[in-house]
Formats: structure tokens, C-alpha cells, sequence
């Protein structure tokens, strides 16, 4: 593709003395370069300073002004639709039809936005009381995108935080910086003022500098655990400075023994291998009642060794390959670690012979007859395509297996019975669960977000305007003194 460089001041600027560069090799086919992006950390500075430029002026902007500004980038990023789909499916390695419901989820954001999210925000007078909240936008926001969904998670983001008022600085993952420039052009030919949106491009200096750097009033972040926190020691000293961090998952679906089983095994196996199991929200732990295991293990390594993987671009593929070599060794790793440790494997994990030279991998299923409390594969998010199965006696010993990870992302409840499904919903520690539903694929009108170390209390979805604007309070004062209430003590005369 062309490539452009950052996105700065409302113009296009390659680096003059970059100090990287970032090949961009599509995982389906490594043949397949995507482009070269120049890399400067420098970058960052200069768009920081003319975000803080832009930030007043955008501010005063009134909303009627800033919903047309939104809606105009709606309808640049529908424009783009063909071109979004495909450097989706180059980058991330994602099927066509997944990318296209991508592209669909970034479109109706700003619908969201407008219609529901910034009802969140709407200044508001109680009843009786002489005064008001009212809400203003933190100032600059940086918004630092993951590699699984380039356009969507990002723009989850950025469209309600230019709704609010906000200025952006989006750092796209150093994976998919052509998704990020695409996403600056629609940008561009939206028309929004010099310095409300910047995009720099970079790996881990960039993400740095921009975590860290004065002038930025709020950090939102898609990604893992082990680089929110570390967003988070970066920012010990600024506890005014939002930190909105959407995290890791190490979810289960629990299937108990009511449940429709061939319900409960296509949305269980829907959530564990789509994306090649690239989603924070995929299921990775199939709780499953004692006497329907044995019936589903044999029924998902069925369907498990059926799976059609392959290039993205046919129309018959449901699940291309991981996208970073890096992410394939440790999937491999983790696989073999968590077989080392007892896990039996019933369909192995491996590297997958596709069409072209590419990260593909074998989707694997495991059977795990042991709990190790120490174990990263029972306990870590693996970000690969690969579903553990256990037993379970009853409900609550499922309730007690959903919780006794460290993550709480989502989760899925499959039975008939709604009272079990509201035991379940009163007691697993998740953000999102689910009844006789896949845990992937939430909706942008709820919430999305998790508990422990999936995030910090921040969701996004519907709710991503919250932390896009912060609330002050007015009370209403007589204009002239009324000596009735002067305080004893007080001798006024």
C-alpha cells in the first residue's frame, strides 16, 4: 500500500529521520508485504503539543456541531468498506467474512454513540435542587489499539471520545499500521478541525513515550495485562490522569446437564476457535457437567478436526492463521507446557500446511482430569485456537471453577432453567456472561469489560462515554446577601 507516515496537525508526514521501520508481512501469506512504516518516537511530542493546540477550540465546539463531525466519519468509514475488509484480512490473517463484521461493528458505532452513549454524559438538574451536573471532556485522550480488532476496538474508542470533546492521539498496533492509516484517511476526508485526531505509528518505544508523556489527559487501552499494568506504574504519579484498560480473559462456558447440547457445542466451539482464538473474550475453558463430558469431548473433536483452515481470502474458510509468528510459538509452547503438566490432548496442537507459507495452526482441544493451581495453561490467557474441557459435579462446583482464575472477562451459562442461569449471574465474577449464548460477539449497546485482572472498572460498549467526560457540579447561590442566614457567631452588621 502507499504509505503515508503519521498523522499530525491535519496533514500526513512521513519521518524525516525515522528510527525504525516496521515490514508489514500478512501471516496468511508471507510473501504478501503489506507495506513499510517509517517509525519515530519524536512523532509522539509533536502530536501531543497539537492535540493540546486544538483541544480548547474542540471543546467549544457545540454537540449539534460535533455529532455532525461524527457522523461524517461514519460515513467516510462506510466508504471504505472493501478496502478496511482487506487490509483487515492481510494484517490480522482474518477470514473475509469476519473482517466484513468488523468494518459493520466500526460503522455503527457512531450511531451508538449518539444515540445512547452520550445519554450517559447529558448534563442533568435534580429535582427541587438549584443546581446542575454538567460534563466536560478531559482534554487529550491517546488511544492505543490491539492487533485482533485494528478498526473496531480502536474506534470504539475514538468515536465517543471526539463525541465528548476530546482530542486523539491513536497509536494503532505495531501489527496492523496499515489498518490505522486507513482509518486516519477516513479521518481526513471527514473534515475534522487540524489537531482533534493524530495518528502516530510505532512498536514499544512509541507506546511508551505516549503512555508517559505530559499533555496527555487519559490513556484508553486495548490489550494484555502485562502492558496495562505496566501503563499503570507509568502513571503512579498522575492519579488524575483516566486510565481506561480493557484486558485479558481466561473465560469458561458452562454446560450443565440441561443444557441443549448441540446448542451449547456450536456456541462453544464458535467462541473458542474463532479469530484462531485471538479474542479476549474467547472461551477457553469449556466447563462441562459429569454426565454429558464424555459426549461432548468426542462431539467437539469431532467437529474440532473439521474446522476449515486456511488463506482468508476463500470464501470457505472459517479460521486463518495467528497473526505474528511470535504468537504461533508461544500457542505451540503453551500447548506443550500444559501437556508436560497433565492436560490430555485430544486433537494435538501443531502447525497447520496451508496454501501459502503463513502462522497457521492446528486448532487443538484438550481434556484436563487434574487442576495445577501453578499452571500458566490452566490459569493464563494462551491467545491461540484451543479449548480445555473439564468435569464438573454441579453448579456450584462450576461457579467455583469459573472463579478461581485470575481473570474476569466473560462468561457463558447454558441451561434451560432460569433460575440456575440467575444463580450463575449473581455469583461468577465476570463482566459480561451470557445465557445459551457464545462468549465472544457482545454488543456495542451493553457494556464491555472485566473484573480482577481484565480490566479496571472501566467498560467500554455503550458505556465507553463515561470515561470520555468527567462530571462537575454547580450549585446556585442567591445573587445578594440575605442577613437571615448569617451563621450565629458571626456579627454582622
Amino acid at each position: 500500500m502507499d504509505v503515508l507516515g503519521n498523522y499530525i496537525d491535519g496533514r500526513f508526514i512521513k519521518p524525516e529521520r525515522p528510527d525504525a521501520e516496521l515490514e508489514i508481512r500478512s501471516p496468511a501469506n508471507l510473501e504478501d508485504v503489506v507495506g513499510r512504516f517509517p517509525v519515530a518516537v519524536s512523532a509522539v511530542d509533536e502530536a501531543v503539543a497539537s492535540a493540546n493546540r486544538a483541544k480548547r477550540a474542540w471543546a467549544d465546539t457545540s454537540q449539534q456541531d460535533r455529532n455532525a463531525a461524527v457522523l461524517r466519519l461514519k460515513a467516510e468509514l462506510g466508504k471504505r468498506e472493501a478496502s478496511f475488509v482487506d487490509l483487515i484480512s492481510r494484517e490480522v490473517g482474518k477470514p473475509r467474512w469476519e473482517a466484513l463484521t468488523e468494518h459493520k461493528a466500526m460503522v455503527a458505532k457512531a450511531d451508538v454513540t449518539l444515540n445512547e452513549g452520550l445519554k450517559l454524559i447529558a448534563n442533568f438538574t435534580p429535582s427541587g435542587l438549584s443546581g446542575e451536573c454538567r460534563f466536560r471532556p478531559h482534554g487529550v485522550l491517546a488511544v492505543i489499539g490491539p492487533f485482533n480488532f485494528p478498526g473496531h476496538l480502536p474506534n470504539g474508542h475514538i468515536i465517543p471520545a471526539l463525541a465528548a470533546g476530546n482530542c486523539v492521539v491513536f497509536k494503532p498496533s505495531e501489527v496492523t499500521p496499515g489498518v490505522g492509516q486507513l482509518y486516519a484517511e477516513a479521518v481526513h476526508a471527514s473534515g475534522l478541525p487540524a489537531g482533534v485526531f493524530q495518528l502516530v505509528q510505532g512498536a514499544r518505544s512509541v507506546g511508551e513515550r505516549l503512555s508517559s508523556i505530559a499533555g496527555i489527559d487519559g490513556i484508553l487501552f486495548t490489550g494484555s495485562h502485562a502492558v496495562g499494568a505496566a501503563i499503570q506504574h507509568a502513571n503512579a504519579e498522575n492519579p488524575g490522569k483516566i486510565l481506561a484498560l480493557e484486558l485479558g480473559g481466561k473465560n469458561c462456558s458452562l454446560v450443565l446437564e440441561d443444557a441443549d447440547f448441540d446448542k451449547a457445542v456450536y456456541d462453544v466451539l464458535f467462541s473458542a476457535y474463532v479469530t484462531s482464538g485471538q479474542r479476549c473474550s474467547a472461551t477457553s475453558r469449556a466447563l462441562v457437567h459429569k454426565s454429558l463430558v464424555d459426549r461432548f469431548t468426542a462431539r467437539m473433536a469431532e467437529l474440532v478436526k473439521t474446522l476449515v483452515v486456511g488463506d482468508p481470502s476463500r470464501a470457505d474458510v472459517f479460521m486463518g492463521p495467528v497473526t505474528t509468528a511470535a504468537g504461533l510459538e508461544k500457542f505451540l509452547a503453551g500447548c506443550a507446557e500444559g501437556e508436560r503438566e497433565g492436560a490430555e490432548a485430544i486433537v494435538p496442537a501443531g502447525r497447520f500446511q496451508a496454501e501459502h507459507k503463513g502462522h497457521y495452526a492446528q486448532p487443538a482441544l484438550h481434556r484436563v482430569n487434574k487442576i495445577v493451581n501453578t499452571s500458566k495453561y490452566q490459569r493464563e490467557e494462551l491467545f491461540g485456537p484451543d479449548l480445555a474441557i473439564y468435569a464438573i459435579d454441579d453448579l456450584d462446583h462450576g461457579i467455583a471453577m469459573a472463579n478461581a482464575v485470575d481473570y474476569g472477562l466473560t462468561a457463558g451459562v447454558f441451561t434451560r432453567d432460569a433460575a440456575t442461569f440467575e444463580r450463575c449471574a449473581a455469583r461468577i465474577e465476570a463482566g459480561v456472561i451470557n445465557w445459551n449464548a457464545p462468549t465472544v460477539g457482545s454488543s456495542s449497546r451493553l457494556p464491555f469489560g472485566g473484573l480482577k485482572r481484565s480490566g479496571n472498572h472501566r467498560p467500554a460498549g455503550v458505556f465507553s462515554s463515561l470515561y470520555c467526560a468527567y462530571p462537575i457540579a454547580i450549585t446556585r447561590g442567591e445573587a445578594s446577601l440575605d442577613r437571615k442566614v448569617v451563621a450565629p457567631g458571626v456579627k454582622w452588621t
